[in-house]
């Protein structure tokens, strides 16, 4: 047996199929790769596709709960969880990540548990974001590598120990390798990584260089790298300032990578070259900045760049490319070209040869507006595609301002005088410049669907506009007391008056209420998703820092103590800072911008046509007056299937799991879930029966209830 079903798997995504007899002692059937769900998002290639077909658009209104289980990992009050994890299912065993972190496993047909592997030594308290695990196998062996927080871990599939030869007992500090002193660095990694043959290629988030890195799977030992803030010598280093290399962060991959295990090619999208305030301020970072804001197809065996495509120069808008890129194929009469599928935030999707980087539709290089603001040099031009045409409104007009009522419609059309609005990269300002789609998409981590049946590429979408304010930052403050550091690292965030702007910054208010000290200094000292570690503040800094936060008391750090300068300190503020996450909402807290305020689209990845488009999502209060079909935001990608259909949560508001008929668009069924589906399903056999399952985490923020748990779906026995 040993290799078969690694070699099985390879040639099913390889665009065949094998059958791989059931030796793991679980009920009887016939598996496949396609009767599993083996990859997060389904396969390498990113389509979120099923050829299961048991459920199908005909039987689909009789789907009923076959089973739930929860968590008990929900987190409560203004702390909310955050559960994104798309599972994955190996011969019948389901395997997914809790809000707070742990691993667990399933019976696929039943939901008992098998087991559960928690990489905490201590009580989580805060969201643990991660999107999934990845699936290694010889044929004999098989692990499970995900990971928390700054580590890499391998767990034994069959019995959930971790695999103590991995890394150090276990574990690869991911901090290491990248030629910064640990100490002054955060990383940790949300979307779990690709595997090719004996490597686990991996992205990353923090603060810290966004190399792209590749480890062995069996001892944790890093394999190679790609450097995405170029060093001297290599393709790319001209495009930042000389030194970049040893200071800069960020160009990293956070969205999730995609394979070609065929043509041993690994697919990288990356984001902004500043992260934070350094997003919307790139003064110290001159230059178009290889390889943020690309799509980079590296050898998987190597990490030897062989192209790359810029979407973005010089991006001062956070417009990270969002979600994995999608393999397809594209048909230009007679010929199939291999192809792949970038969405954007902005809204547009690049379409391209995937031998090639070449985009297979026009493109424009289009003047943009210049800054205005000291030190910035905004890039001249920025590419647009021609096809397809944006999945996204490009820019407000009085003509598209909401009419929900009149006087909403007169206050936001009075407020809009107030902003720079010049469409498609109208730089940051300090009076506030219009920003659509917002920083959240257009197009987000859930990624598109991909359907070789009809060549239609599905793809869920926000339309909302943001304000993008910046502020002129007060110098640096001297001293080294919990205010002093608070005012230094922590106020371009939560504010100086730590009220932040939920839910991407947190309120600190109260903090000391809702989380133990402990949870506290390990977070401040290791970072948390989006925070960064700080790594370089001794411990007395952490405890003054702590004892501010909690108390309000500008303790002093103890003698002894150095104060982080600029040249160590992996955070210091830009000269100018983003003024909050700031939604252009009307006065009762709806978008500014006329429904819809989400989407869902079908596109002909060959022709770059429509071939339908609607509203998707609803606000329930809304909905119970009349108003419906307005759309709402949407987290979370969807699943095509041969059986006709398209599977999909990601309405926060509604809370709602549809099943929608693939060709039309038309709904056929939906289910109101315990919390929001803000993840991706997965559909699988298991027991003879084909089921579907969908996370259900809610708690996008604390408006929406939190949960920990998977309602499977399956056609009455």
């Amino acid at each position: 047996m040993k290799h078969l079903r690694t070699a099985c798997i390879f040639a099913f995504f390889a665009l065949g199929s094998c059958a791989v007899s059931d030796d793991a002692g679980h009920a009887p059937n016939t598996y496949s790769a396609n009767s599993n769900w083996l990859v997060y998002n389904g396969n390498p290639a990113g389509t979120h596709h099923s050829s299961l077909k048991q459920i199908n658009k005909d039987n689909v209104s009789k789907l009923a709960v076959a089973w739930t289980y929860d968590s008990g990992d929900a987190l409560e009050g203004r702390i909310s969880s955050d559960m994104q994890s798309n599972p994955i299912i190996i011969d019948g065993r389901l395997i997914f990540i809790s809000p707070k972190g742990r691993i667990i496993c399933l019976d696929g047909a039943t939901g008992k548990e098998l087991w559960a592997f928690n990489p905490s030594t201590e009580p989580v308290k805060t969201r643990q974001r991660s999107r999934g695990v990845a699936y290694w196998t010889d044929g004999d062996e098989e692990r499970i590598l995900f990971t928390f927080r700054q580590n890499l871990m391998a767990l034994d599939l069959k019995t959930g120990a971790l695999i103590t030869s991995f890394g150090t007992k276990g574990r690869v500090d991911l901090r290491e390798g990248l030629g910064r002193d640990i100490g002054s660095i955060s990383v940790t990694n949300v979307t779990p990584g690709v595997v090719y043959k004996d490597l686990i290629v991996l992205g990353s988030t923090g603060y810290t260089p966004g190399d792209i890195r590749a480890f062995d799977v069996r001892t944790g030992k890093i394999r190679w790298t790609f450097h995405t803030i170029p060093r001297p010598g290599e393709f790319g280093h001209d495009t930042w300032p000389k030194d970049a290399w040893k200071t800069a962060f960020g160009a990293n991959a956070w969205a999730g990578l995609t394979l070609d295990p065929e043509a041993g090619t690994v697919f990288v999208p990356t984001a902004s070259g500043g992260m934070l305030t350094k997003d919307f301020y790139g003064a110290d970072r001159t230059g178009d900045n290889l390889f943020a804001n690309s799509l980079v197809a590296l050898d998987a065996a190597t990490g030897k760049r062989r192209w790359h495509f810029q979407t973005v120069s010089h991006d001062l808008w956070d417009r990270d490319l969002p979600t994995q890129p999608t393999l397809v194929t594209v048909r230009r009469g007679e010929v199939n070209i291999p192809a792949i599928v970038q969405p954007t935030k902005g809204g547009v999707l690049f379409v391209l040869d995937r031998r090639t980087g070449k985009s297979l539709f026009p493109l424009e290089n289009r003047p943009v507006p210049a800054s205005d603001i000291p030190g910035e040099v905004a890039a001249r031009t920025q590419v647009f595609p021609r096809a397809p045409a944006p999945f996204a409104r490009q820019r407000l007009t009085a003509e598209n301002l909401t009419r929900r009522t009149p006087e909403a419609h007169a206050a936001v059309a009075a407020a809009l005088t107030k902003y720079s609005n010049r469409g498609p990269y109208d730089p940051p300002s300090l009076q506030g410049t219009i920003i659509l789609p917002g920083l959240d998409g257009g197009a987000e981590w859930g990624g598109a669907s991909f359907d070789p049946e009809t060549g239609l590429l599905y793809v869920n979408a926000n339309e909302m506009a943001w304000i993008l304010k910046l502020n002129a930052r007060a110098p640096l403050t001297g001293g080294n007391t919990g205010r002093a550091l608070y005012a230094n690292n922590c106020a371009s965030c939560h504010g100086d008056d730590r009220k932040g702007s939920p839910p991407e910054f947190p309120s600190l208010v109260g903090v000391g209420t809702r989380l133990p000290k402990f949870e506290m200094l390990l977070t401040i000292r290791l970072g948390n998703g989006r925070m960064p570690g700080f790594g370089h503040f001794d411990h007395g800094q952490v405890e003054a820092l702590v004892e501010y936060l909690i108390t309000g008391k500008d303790q002093a750090a103890p003698a002894g103590s150095v104060a982080p300068s600029a040249a160590v300190s992996a955070v210091q503020p830009a000269r100018y800072e983003i003024d909050g996450y700031t939604k252009f909402l009307d006065p009762d807290g709806y978008p500014a911008i006329a429904p819809p305020w989400g989407t869902l689209s079908a596109i002909d990845v060959s022709t770059g046509r429509y071939v339908w488009r609607q509203p998707f999502g609803e606000y329930p209060e809304l909905a119970a007056k009349g108003v419906r079909n307005t759309g709402s935001e949407n987290y979370g990608g969807g699943v095509v299937t041969a059986g006709g259909l398209f599977f999909i949560g990601a309405t926060s508001y509604d809370r709602k799991f549809h099943a929608f008929d693939k060709r039309s668009g038309k709904l056929l069924w939906e289910y109101v879930l315990p919390a929001g589906g803000n993840a991706t399903p997965a559909t699988y056999l298991a027991g003879g029966r084909q089921f579907v399952v969908m996370p259900a985490g809610g708690g996008k923020n604390h408006d929406f209830p939190s949960g920990g748990s998977i309602v499977a779906f399956a056609l009455p026995k």
